[in-house]
């Protein structure tokens, strides 16, 4: 028999993140929707929680050599296409993720997750700094809610328009673009901004009634690296990955007593 060809490899993108034991955030989160968007998802582990539609009962940071290793066996034989950051945990860690992402020239999307959607910190209080020094220097783009706008630069947001203020503050802080993610405004649209500085780019989609939104950072971040990985512009990416984010919202399922996550396969489920 003739031998099969062998299939293309897909765009590669790598999430350095904790994992989620429940499935719906972190790392499961981000390779689920890698998947959806066709590409290549990889992991590097940088804390484990113990976690469910509760919250979050406990977590563990891995040691700053296991992180490192595992950065090295992906990039070094593999390669990205594009990286996604999530939870680091600790100060030393965002160092170190900062330093190595220092020297990859694909485009980074940090997403910085301070405390998860039932309140629950992930990410020591020490550990600011060295995300506003360390990690946002190196990002193509940055993905804060509000509470993490406030956190990282003091900055409160209260209505549509004090997202520029907030994107203003973040991008002081070294990243190329800022999204601000206006999800946690009380009326109106789900509103974010994307801007550099100069260009403005708003980005609505109907504010849904669903409470199952356990992921939706992770998701959304995913979805714009999983964008930028397949040849996107920065503002395409994040349109198309606002558009895939607002779906998986929608289709959000119960699971467990609490809250449950968004749905990686709704389109899929759609068909």
């Amino acid at each position: 028999m003739p031998a099969q060809p062998i299939a293309a490899t897909p765009p590669r993108v790598l999430t350095v993140a904790g994992s989620d034991s429940g499935g719906g955030a972190g790392i499961q989160a981000d390779l689920k929707t890698m998947l959806a968007l066709g590409t290549h998802g990889m992991s590097v582990v940088a804390a484990v929680t113990a976690q469910n539609s509760l919250g979050v009962q406990g977590y563990w940071e891995l040691p700053a050599e296991a992180v490192a290793a595992q950065f090295r066996s992906v990039v070094d034989d593999i390669g990205v296409q594009a990286v996604k950051t999530g939870m680091l945990a600790s100060a030393e860690l965002v160092a170190l993720v900062g330093e190595l992402l220092a020297e990859v020239e694909a485009p980074v999307v940090v997403d910085p997750v301070g405390v998860s959607k039932h309140g629950d910190s992930l990410l020591a209080a020490d550990a600011l700094d060295a995300v506003r020094e360390r990690l946002l220097p190196v990002a193509t783009v940055v993905t804060p809610n509000l509470d993490e706008v406030a956190q990282l630069t003091g900055v409160h947001v209260e209505s549509e328009e004090g997202l520029r203020e907030a994107a203003e503050a973040v991008l002081a802080h070294g990243p190329t673009w800022a999204l601000i993610k206006g999800g946690h405004l009380a009326e109106g649209d789900a509103v974010d901004l994307l801007t550099d500085g100069r260009a403005e780019y708003w980005l609505r989609a109907p504010r849904r009634s669903n409470r199952h939104t356990h992921g939706t950072g992770c998701t959304l971040a995913s979805a714009l690296a999983a964008r930028l990985a397949n040849g996107d512009a920065v503002p395409e990416a994040a349109a198309a990955a606002k558009e895939y984010t607002a779906g998986a919202i929608a289709a959000g399922f119960r699971l467990g007593a609490g809250i449950g996550p968004v749905d990686h396969g709704w389109r899929l489920r759609g068909e």
